[in-house]
């Protein structure tokens, strides 16, 4: 296998932010992070959001934009104007959950619109999945909506759900009709900290019904934005220690969110070298073939 490495960028451009990740990478596809930034778009136009968010990742990363030999995008690709290449998202959560948390078997990858459950092997590639429905109410853009009426910030969010102690479920799945049960709840004096533990509850009663579906089991590793949400992780190990049939250990890891974007850098330079190994390769044969 060729030494040769090369320094790639990977783009995860969702709903509600973007993630940057830059990677020195091999052709064997093992890396070495560079730099990671991440942005909220918070209504700004997105493919300025993406811009930046790529700049302060070379200027962290201490390199030029012409020292990066492959750009990669992943989720809304479109947004990323001077990629080269894309990815589904589900290769890239795969490969950035395998890279961040070695030997894990499965991701659920819970992000602004949908959560997805994903069946890997040891070398990341996809085997399955399961995805809910855009128009549900386990997603992250509906945890925002809650959190903005119910006057808090989305990092205020996990530490007020850890504070409940007679948490109240909403019992609407459609999205519009549980945040009608937090408006009555809050008329009926429900305090915030029980209002958001139900709601966490509730989106991890969703989320291991998705395991469940998608027959994961072992060590899974949680992405996306809502990775680093400490109160939904908690609702989560909670239900999947009651439900005895899932058997299921869940990890997370400080870069969680950035898992998308670690993945298509790592799968960036992979692609990269092989393609300029077989130009290479063409370049010789030609070079060898007689007049």
């Amino acid at each position: 296998m060729s030494q040769e490495k090369v320094i790639t960028a990977g783009l995860d451009v969702g709903t509600s932010g973007v993630k940057v990740a830059v990677f020195r990478v091999g052709a064997d596809g093992h890396g070495e992070l560079l730099s990671k930034t991440a942005e909220r778009i918070r209504r700004r136009d997105t493919k300025t959001v993406v811009r930046k968010c790529y700049d302060d990742a070379l200027v962290e990363a201490k390199i030029g934009e012409d020292d990066v030999a492959y750009v990669a995008s992943t989720g809304e690709g479109a947004m990323v104007d001077f990629r080269r290449g894309h990815f589904y998202g589900m290769t890239t959560h795969a490969r950035g959950a395998t890279w961040l948390m070695p030997g894990v078997e499965g991701v659920l990858d819970i992000g602004s619109l949908h959560a997805r459950a994903i069946k890997i092997d040891p070398r990341s590639k996809v085997l399955g999945y399961r995805m809910t429905s855009q128009c549900a109410s386990g997603s992250g853009q509906f945890i925002e909506n809650i959190a903005r009426y119910l006057g808090v910030t989305i990092d205020e969010v996990g530490e007020l759900s850890m504070q409940a102690k007679n948490p109240e479920k909403p019992s609407g799945i459609c999205a519009v009709l549980a945040e009608t049960d937090v408006i009555n709840m809050v008329s009926r004096g429900i305090s915030r900290p029980n209002i958001i533990r139900g709601i966490h509850l509730s989106m991890a009663d969703r989320l291991v019904r998705l395991l469940r579906s998608a027959r994961i089991s072992g060590r899974i590793a949680l992405t996306g934005g809502l990775a680093a949400d400490a109160g939904l992780r908690s609702a989560l190990e909670e239900l999947v220690d009651k439900d005895k049939r899932v058997e299921a250990t869940l990890e997370t890891h400080d870069d969680a969110i950035y898992a998308g974007a670690i993945g298509a850098a790592l799968w960036a330079g992979v692609r990269h070298l092989r393609l300029a190994q077989k130009e290479r390769e063409a370049g010789a044969s030609a070079t060898a073939a007689p007049a």
